[in-house]
């Protein structure tokens, strides 16, 4: 028998990264204006200040204290390589750094000329790159904008699916470069393929976790040459890793994966929150994508950030997925992406949901629900908690939401009844305003105005008040990027004395003095009933 028609499955600790450009790709670098936006207001900038310092962008990314800023961990020696991919993006990406200056130049055009008449006539003064795409809009205070035809900018040269691109490779443990600031250069041992993010090829590898193929197909699938193929075969096995207990026989099951990550079960259903799953199974103490069910009926995704809608995991479960459930936006705003057509035009199964609106599953349902707060009170709809009823229980998935305002809980367990189990996050201090939307600002924010705006989640207050109006009888916090597997994305550090813990720590005695179950997860934790 020919080798390559042996019988192989994907090894358990294959890593898949989406880039675009040679940057990890997420929803803002993704979706067509906001990938514009960062592309010529964050990314190349970050690029050409390596270039001009190289020595200073190394130090601070080793640096401790700067983790989480914008700085290039790329060693010296390859400054040509970044300097040929910055020549790159200048000629092959020219239409989209000129619609993110057009979008500029139009949001000027407006905040000058549109003080409450008649906006017709500032049409034929938009750039030319957003003719057609673009329409002007007061709100009813007469304070206007420019509100995008989102579903044709997939259609225009803002979209650009050549800039797509996957790296494979093995999960050594070692943390990757932070995901906002490091693009992906080439490397030994790891196979880079010019595909864009449908392609049907990324399914068959995936599918190779669950049901045996060959080299020879997958080698077909995703157009390999011979060293190509060559090093997709060290990323094969004779055996599948697969976990014996990854599915239940009987009641309901939750697994905690970490992060805002839940696996709930069923004999006859499989739903997973958030999913941001660990490829490395060497370690122990956590669940990885070996602990997957091999179909899941439904994805929530609770918002946009990019440690709640992880591509890099999405594409791990091509063709194991019913459907991705995803909240619907505002259309058409700039902070506001839609993830619905971010994820169709990624070739994946989506269903949009908005407040209260309910989806059956065998043995249950899902209803979403609003999301206060946690995104720097810009106007983003996109966002959603879920209510899930499976085997008898009553689970409530607060991913960041705040509790700034307690009554809206009440509203909520109106719709759904009390809530035994409530997960809750407790970010309480997060990251300022322009951290991650600085590519979007066409106006200046004061530093003293972006710190005050925080991609905060609730305190130990506004936890105890969510867990009240729920009726909850047990509240768990995610980690918040406290597990060490997830560095690269959310580059956090935390001490004893950190403000959150300490709030999480208020919290867990109140529940305590309350008679509620109160817990702090880390990395994993079951339930079953």
């Amino acid at each position: 028998m020919n080798p390559e028609d042996e019988q192989k499955y994907l090894r358990s600790n294959v890593i898949i990264e989406p880039l675009v450009d040679r940057f990890y790709a997420w929803l803002y670098t993704v979706a067509p204006a906001q990938a514009a936006m960062n592309l010529a207001n964050v990314q190349m900038p970050l690029l050409e200040s390596y270039l001009h310092s190289p020595q200073v962008h190394i130090a601070a990314s080793n640096n401790p204290e700067l983790r989480g800023g914008y700085f290039v961990n790329i060693e010296e020696s390859r400054a040509h390589e970044v300097a040929t991919l910055v020549d790159t993006i200048k000629r092959d990406r020219a239409d989209m750094l000129e619609f993110a200056a057009a979008v500029a130049e139009a949001e000027d055009l407006v905040r000058e000329n549109a003080i409450g008449f008649d906006l017709s006539p500032l049409y034929p003064k938009l750039p030319t790159a957003l003719n057609g795409l673009v329409e002007l809009a007061y709100d009813t205070s007469n304070q206007p904008s420019v509100r995008f035809l989102e579903p044709l900018l997939y259609h225009s040269s803002a979209y650009d699916e050549r800039r797509q691109s996957i790296q494979i490779s093995l999960d050594d443990g070692v943390e990757r470069p932070f995901i906002l600031s490091t693009p992906r250069l080439p490397r030994p041992g790891v196979l880079d393929l010019a595909i864009p993010f449908r392609h049907p090829g990324i399914e068959a590898l995936v599918r190779a976790r669950v049901e045996p193929t060959t080299l020879a197909a997958l080698r077909e699938a995703l157009e390999l040459d011979d060293e190509q193929a060559a090093l997709l075969e060290t990323m094969l096995s004779d055996q599948p890793s697969l976990s014996p207990d990854r599915h239940i026989s009987s009641g309901g099951r939750i697994r905690y994966f970490g992060h805002a990550c839940l696996v709930l079960q069923t004999p006859g259903a499989a739903i997973v929150t958030d999913p941001f799953i660990s490829t490395d199974n060497t370690k122990g103490g956590r669940y990885t994508l070996d602990d997957l069910p091999d179909f899941i009926d439904l994805v929530l995704i609770t918002h946009g950030h990019q440690d709640h809608i992880v591509l890099e995991t999405l594409l791990q479960l091509r063709g194991r997925v019913g459907k991705i459930v995803v909240p619907r936006t505002s259309r058409g705003n700039l902070v506001d992406p839609s993830m619905g057509l971010y994820m169709k035009h990624l070739g994946l199964p989506v269903v949009e949901v908005d407040d209260f609106d309910e989806i059956p599953f065998p043995g249950g349902t899902v209803m979403a629900t609003p999301f206060l707060g946690e995104h720097a009170d810009l106007d983003i709809r996109g966002k959603s908690t879920y209510a899930v009823r499976l085997a008898g229980a009553s689970v409530f998935i607060g991913a960041d939401s705040s509790g700034i305002d307690p009554t809206l809980y009440r509203y909520i367990r109106e719709k759904v009844g009390k809530v035994d189990m409530a997960f809750l996050g407790m970010e309480c201090d997060g990251a300022p305003l322009t951290w991650l939307y600085q590519g979007l600002i066409t106006k200046p924010v004061s530093k003293k105005m972006s710190d005050s705006r925080k991609l905060s989640g609730s305190n130990a207050a506004q936890a105890a008040a969510i867990t009240v109006e729920l009726g909850a009888d047990e509240a768990c916090i995610y980690a918040m990027g406290e597990e060490c597997w997830q560095g690269h994305v959310m580059a956090t550090t935390y001490t004893e004395d950190t403000y959150q813990l300490k709030q999480i720590d208020e919290f867990l005695a109140w529940c305590s003095g309350h008679g509620i179950t109160g817990e702090h997860l880390l990395n994993q934790r079951e339930w079953s009933w």
